[in-house]
């Protein structure tokens, strides 16, 4: 029989899922807590005791998110054939997890300029894995002689990711937002391909 922290374990992912796909589907500011109970065919009570509000709920399906993509990156690590492969996987990956999710991350984009400390904690697990799997895979390059020395893998990584996210499109008003929106997505996509065969041809 399973014990009760068993039980209330399982009953914590079935809110998560539940949780996650009203947020998916209608985003963070038109999903209630009454909903949730709802789908769940659970009193509101018995949410609010697993969860105290909808921005703990939210913050929780957002590290379970996140722990499904760094899941997804530290699979690879050391797995690659060679560098614009590893390049391709975390642009590729990237993209799939932020078109699926879109409608999820409605409140960092409604509010990315106000973000609590805990959300940024979020995305910088995210950056730290990004960083680690491309600069494991530049060093075991340099080590086989496919591409010169480089001195500060991390640091080559970081400029990459940080010219990644600067790629906007549109007019300047556009431009001057964090996240992109819906329709942007797939132009964005192809100038980062565009960048990876930039970096890994310098690299070479």
């Amino acid at each position: 029989m399973s014990s009760g922290s068993d039980q209330q374990d399982v009953k914590r992912e079935k809110i998560l899922e539940a949780s996650y796909q009203r947020f998916l589907h209608y985003g963070y500011s038109k999903t209630t807590m009454n909903e949730i109970a709802g789908d769940l065919s659970m009193s509101k009570a018995l949410l609010y005791y697993y969860f105290p509000d909808k921005s703990e709920l939210y913050l929780a399906v957002m590290r379970k998110l996140a722990g499904d993509y760094l899941g997804m990156l530290e699979a690879k690590f050391d797995h690659f054939t060679d560098l614009k492969e590893a390049f391709l996987f975390q642009v590729n990956t990237h993209h799939k997890f932020i078109v699926n999710n879109y409608n999820f991350f409605d409140a960092l984009r409604l509010n990315e300029q106000n973000l609590p400390d805990n959300i940024w904690s979020i995305v910088n697990q995210i950056r730290e894995a990004e960083t680690k799997l491309l600069a494991n895979t530049i060093k075991a390059e340099i080590e086989k002689g496919h591409i010169k020395h480089v001195a500060n893998p991390e640091g080559i990584v970081d400029v990459f990711l940080d010219a990644l996210h600067g790629i906007k499109v549109g007019n300047m008003s556009q431009k001057k937002m964090g996240f992109p929106q819906r329709e942007h997505l797939e132009l964005i996509h192809d100038k980062r391909l565009l960048l990876i065969d930039i970096f890994v041809k310098g690299l070479r």
